[in-house]
């Protein structure tokens, strides 16, 4: 039987916090104003999230959604002075919203074209905000790494590139450290709690409480509408990312929280401010095109095997399905492909246990000098097959799969390793970005009619309702506003 090595696809760089460290806030009274050892925390791993989650957008669109987001949090009492707050709108295409102590609050351009008014943008940020008001990341950093010191452990939950599913939970185990700490999963107590303390924000800033539920059930479709497109059968992927587990099951919660109270959504406002924001994959972060993945920066294309599906991240891309799960990324490269997948090896299991490759072949790859290396391993629950894929686009640039598959299966992404191959500057000119364009419903106008807008060759009546928060057989109303999604020019 061979030894136990437990192997992580995370590829979030993080720094050490020392397990036996002090966690700021952790035994702070809920609803307390910042304490200056929490601000310096978030002032510490601030650049870290930027660089983690596609970096910080810039722009009319990025200060409206810090300005929305001041003025919710300061409902907190968390701080007397808008400016205490530090809202960021990161450029990434997964839906994901979150805060940590110190007055950091965060959330994706993606979620936010998900909203469909100022009052659900400002109950998603309220409901991050009482996680920090309720000391809710500090209570679960200070217990993380208690089981550290008792020796258990734990998974990484946060990572957007590994999904939340029993087969990433078993291949993804390894110590929690840095910035992972601050974005664990959240209870199902401390969700409801966030929940209730967003619907009453929005309720003391005389926004429309309603507007977490209705965000939340937009969360749920989209998720589902996910699973549908990904063939997957089931919604467990990243559901407010995996941080946020759940939200069918929190909508009714939230419509009896706000009971029959009434405020403003600010919808036409919200509509026009969002205008024009892009949508999907960022091309400089490579775009996902059913089933293939390309990056015209890198100028790179290869195409995900059969029956599985994509997650783009900022700084891989992970491929996940029933038969395994892959990662393609790069490394430092110095002309050797033999030590670069031997370092990929040594980087899935991490500094304290050694993994390398059992065997290395070379070869050729649609023109690519290519070598490649698997090992079997037990993962602590079975035996597994790992397998680096690594090509070399220059004399200093390399990219590489890195799999892991049920042992003996590792041949399910062959087709996917004999894929890759490099573009050329023509291919890579027609990646056109997808963006947010807000349109007037006319009289003639149906679901179906502007649901044939959309830039996509696939379920566009399913994209488009869940994108307005049409559910059911809702139908449009002319003279309101719709977002669709376009090319850019």
């Amino acid at each position: 039987m061979s030894r136990i090595i437990k192997i992580s696809l995370a590829s979030t760089a993080s720094l050490a916090l020392a397990a036996c460290a002090t966690v700021p806030g952790a035994n702070v009274a809920a609803g307390s104003p910042i304490t200056p050892a929490e601000a310096q925390m978030g002032a510490e791993y601030h650049p870290q999230f930027l660089a983690e989650f596609g970096g910080e957008m810039t722009g009319p669109q990025a200060t409206y959604v810090a300005q929305i987001g001041s003025n919710i949090a300061v409902q907190s009492g968390l701080a007397n002075s808008r400016d205490a707050f530090d809202v960021t709108l990161l450029n990434s295409s997964v839906n994901n919203a979150f805060a940590v102590p110190g007055g950091y609050v965060y959330v994706t351009r993606q979620l936010v074209t998900l909203m469909n008014n100022e009052a659900e943008l400002a109950g998603v940020l309220g409901h991050e905000v009482g996680h920090v008001a309720a000391r809710h990341s500090a209570r679960r950093q200070a217990a993380a790494q208690r089981n550290q010191l008792l020796g258990l452990g734990g998974a990484i939950l946060s990572s957007v590139l590994l999904g939340d599913n029993p087969l990433g939970q078993q291949l993804a185990q390894g110590a929690l450290q840095g910035s992972q700490l601050l974005t664990l999963k959240y209870s199902r107590t401390q969700e409801i709690e966030a929940d209730n303390l967003g619907v009453q924000y929005l309720s003391t800033a005389g926004y429309d409480p309603h507007a977490m539920a209705t965000l939340l059930q937009s969360l749920a479709a989209q998720n589902s509408l996910d699973a549908t497109l990904q063939g997957r059968g089931d919604a467990t992927m990243p559901a407010w990312a995996s941080t946020h587990p759940d939200p069918a099951s929190r909508v009714q919660n939230a419509l009896t929280v706000a009971g029959s109270s009434t405020g403003v959504t600010n919808r036409e406002t919200f509509m026009s401010r969002i205008d024009g924001l892009l949508y999907g994959d960022d091309p400089q972060q490579g775009v996902i095109e059913g089933s293939d993945f390309i990056h015209p920066e890198l100028r790179l294309r290869f195409t995900a095997p059969q029956g599985f599906y994509m997650v783009n991240g900022t700084s891989a891309v992970s491929i996940n399905g029933d038969g395994g799960r892959a990662q393609m990324s790069s490394g430092p490269y110095s002309g050797n492909l033999e030590t670069y997948v031997r370092a990929a090896f040594q980087a899935l299991a991490g500094e304290q246990q050694q993994l390398a490759p059992q065997t290395l072949q070379r070869t050729t790859v649609n023109g690519l000098p290519a070598v490649f290396g698997g090992a079997r391993v037990n993962n602590g629950q079975q035996e597994v097959d790992v397998t680096v894929f690594a090509y070399e686009f220059a004399n200093n640039q390399a990219f590489h799969f890195a799999a892991i598959t049920p042992a003996g299966q590792a041949a399910v992404f062959n087709p996917m390793f004999n894929s890759m191959r490099r573009i050329s500057a023509s291919e890579a000119s027609q990646v056109i970005p997808r963006q947010i364009d807000i349109v007037t419903a006319g009289r003639s106008d149906t679901v179906q009619t502007l649901a044939r807008r959309m830039a996509y060759s696939d379920a566009q009546e399913q994209r488009f309702r869940v994108l307005n928060g049409l559910l059911g057989n809702s139908q449009l109303v002319p003279g309101q506003q719709y977002k669709i999604v376009v090319r850019a020019n």
